[in-house]
C-alpha cells in the first residue's frame, strides 16, 4: 500500500511539473498578450465588486487594464511606475511598481520570466473540469498576498487567477479570447492624464 501511494504521489508530482513547464513555455515565449477579463473583488463585510475590460501586456514590464465597466477606468504600468485613473473621482494616482500593494501585481510575473518554482512554494494541482487548478504560496514574505490560484488548460492557457490577501480579501480574474503576440503600440503603455485630472502620489 505504501509503495502504491508513493508511486501515485510521484505520478501526480510529475504531471504537475509537466503542466507548469507547459504554462511557462507558453507565456515566456510571448512578447505581447491580449485578453478579455472579468475582475471580481471581495472583501470581508463589504459588497462584492465586479468590473471588466481588456488587458494588454508587453514585455518587459508593461501592462494596460482598459476597463469597459466602469467605462474609462485605466490601470497602466510603463515598466517602472503604475497609474490608476478613475473617471468617477476625476483623479489619477501614481505609484512605483515595486511599492504597490495592488493585488493585480501578482499578474506582473507574466511580464517577465515565469518560473513557478522560483516565485512560489507549496505548489499543488487539483483537477477541475477539463483543466487543473494550481494553488501556490509566494516565497517572499513581503508581498501583499498569501495565496494564488491558477486555473489552466492542458495546453497551458491560464483561464482564471485568484489572489488571496492576508486580510482575506479576494481578487479573482476570469480570462477569455486570449491572443498571443498581437501587435501592441508602445504608446498604449504611456499614461497621459486627461485635461483637468489631478495626478497625485498614492496614499495622498
Amino acid at each position: 500500500m505504501l509503495a502504491a501511494l508513493s508511486v501515485s504521489s510521484w505520478a501526480a508530482d510529475t504531471n504537475l511539473d509537466q503542466l507548469l513547464r507547459t504554462v511557462e513555455n507558453r507565456y515566456n515565449r510571448a512578447k505581447t498578450l491580449q485578453v478579455l477579463f472579468t475582475e471580481a473583488y471581495t472583501k470581508p463585510r463589504e459588497t462584492k465588486r465586479t468590473e471588466s475590460g481588456i488587458l494588454m501586456l508587453r514585455k518587459p514590464g508593461r501592462m494596460r487594464w482598459d476597463y469597459s465597466q466602469p467605462k474609462g477606468k485605466l490601470f497602466i504600468s510603463d515598466g517602472k511606475s503604475l497609474y490608476l485613473y478613475t473617471p468617477a473621482e476625476n483623479r489619477a494616482e501614481h505609484m512605483k511598481l515595486q511599492e504597490t500593494d495592488d493585488m493585480r501585481a501578482p499578474l506582473a510575473f507574466l511580464l517577465g520570466n515565469l518560473k513557478f518554482q522560483k516565485e512560489f512554494q507549496n505548489l499543488q494541482g487539483i483537477p477541475e473540469g477539463a483543466g487543473t487548478r494550481i494553488t501556490a504560496e509566494p516565497k517572499k514574505d513581503n508581498l501583499p498576498y498569501s495565496k494564488v490560484e491558477f486555473l489552466v488548460t492542458a495546453e497551458g492557457v491560464i483561464r482564471e487567477v485568484k489572489v488571496v490577501s492576508f486580510d482575506n480579501s479576494v481578487l479573482q480574474f476570469a480570462f477569455d479570447q486570449e491572443k498571443v503576440n498581437p501587435p501592441l503600440d508602445d504608446k498604449l503603455f504611456l499614461f497621459q492624464p486627461p485635461k483637468g485630472v489631478e495626478l497625485v502620489e498614492a496614499g495622498q
